[in-house]
């Protein structure tokens, strides 16, 4: 286990805990634990148990799990966790709503001394859970439709220039074949917001409270090996039909955007099952890059069983718990 040096503000008196054997520094301090790791790292198990001992809940930070009607392509855990199927199928997905809900959790939690464990692999979803992000503002009722069909009536090139035209800045970040994102930062700049965010750092700043942000390392061969069993298996339990339900509705353009969804839609199942293990493969090196950028981010060795991973990270919460109820004591 390689740890870094977390930096700790501990602000009013902390949260307590009534729970029976357990002493009073353990009992301590108002501390939120987060677990971020790529697909099939096993964040689940390891958070759930986590949780158990610190005697918390899990909070997802996952922008798929929020939906229902998808637990089997969205890897929904099995025991109710707080965040997962809370939007339908045909609600669009916002940050900003998912950020005063997971802040509303995370508060629910420690006002009754519990710890809130935030878990995912949905990096800005994790960075909302726990700071105040700066986020645009939401699009004014008929702008996303009219911007939808001046994208169609300028082509993907023409709808691009015209982005760099109004937001260089933006139009730097986006293909031209990406219409959702064009059409998003065309909404902005109309705003006169931006899509590019004013620092180059996502996580630049200070969370809201006092946290500490554990990652799990995977080697990437066995990484790819239980992504390949996990998508087997999703089409096993019949994913495949789950989509079929889903689709038969009314689907919102972020419900859309769920990695699977077109696969296992339109492929015969071992085409569906390939093509969707690519994808989560890809996903999933673009999370550990995205882990990377983290900052004091304490990594543990997740290629074991998940209550050896538990136990490094429950030793690490624990200590920085003591450490909070001292410095608030």
């Amino acid at each position: 286990m390689r740890l870094s040096p977390v930096a700790f503000e501990a602000g009013g008196s902390p949260a307590r805990r009534d729970r029976s054997g357990g002493d009073e520094a353990e009992a301590g301090a108002a501390l939120v634990v987060a677990i971020f790791g790529p697909t099939a790292s096993g964040k689940t198990d390891v958070a759930e148990l986590v949780a158990d001992e610190l005697g918390g809940e899990v909070v997802s930070a996952d922008s798929a799990q929020v939906y229902r009607g998808l637990p089997i392509l969205t890897n929904q855990p099995a025991r109710p966790t707080r965040l997962v199927g809370i939007w339908p199928l045909d609600r669009e997905a916002s940050v900003g709503e998912y950020q005063r809900l997971a802040h509303e959790a995370v508060d629910a939690l420690l006002t009754v001394g519990r710890t809130p464990v935030v878990a995912g692999g949905s990096g800005l979803y994790l960075r909302a859970a726990l700071a105040e992000l700066e986020l645009p503002p939401p699009p004014s009722p008929g702008d996303r439709g009219r911007w939808e069909q001046r994208y169609g009536e300028l082509g993907p090139e023409g709808a691009h220039a015209l982005l760099a035209a109004r937001d260089p800045a933006a139009a730097e970040l986006v293909h031209p074949n990406d219409r959702r994102r064009v059409v998003r930062a065309l909404e902005l700049a109309e705003a006169g917001a931006s899509l590019r965010p004013r620092t180059g750092r996502l996580w630049a700043g200070d969370t809201r409270l006092p946290s500490v942000v554990f990652g799990l390392e995977v080697p990437k061969d066995v990484l790819e090996r239980r992504i390949e069993e996990r998508t087997r298996a999703m089409f096993e339990r019949g994913v495949d039909a789950e989509v079929r339900r889903a689709l038969a509705g009314p689907l919102s353009q972020t419900a859309r955007q769920v990695m699977g969804l077109d696969e296992a839609a339109r492929l015969p199942r071992a085409e569906a099952v390939a093509a969707l293990a690519l994808r989560t493969r890809r996903y999933a090196a673009y999370q550990r890059k995205w882990m990377r950028r983290i900052p004091d981010l304490v990594s543990v060795d997740a290629n074991r069983p998940p209550n050896e991973t538990a136990a490094d990270i429950l030793e690490v919460a624990r200590a920085r718990q003591r450490l909070l109820a001292r410095r608030a004591g």
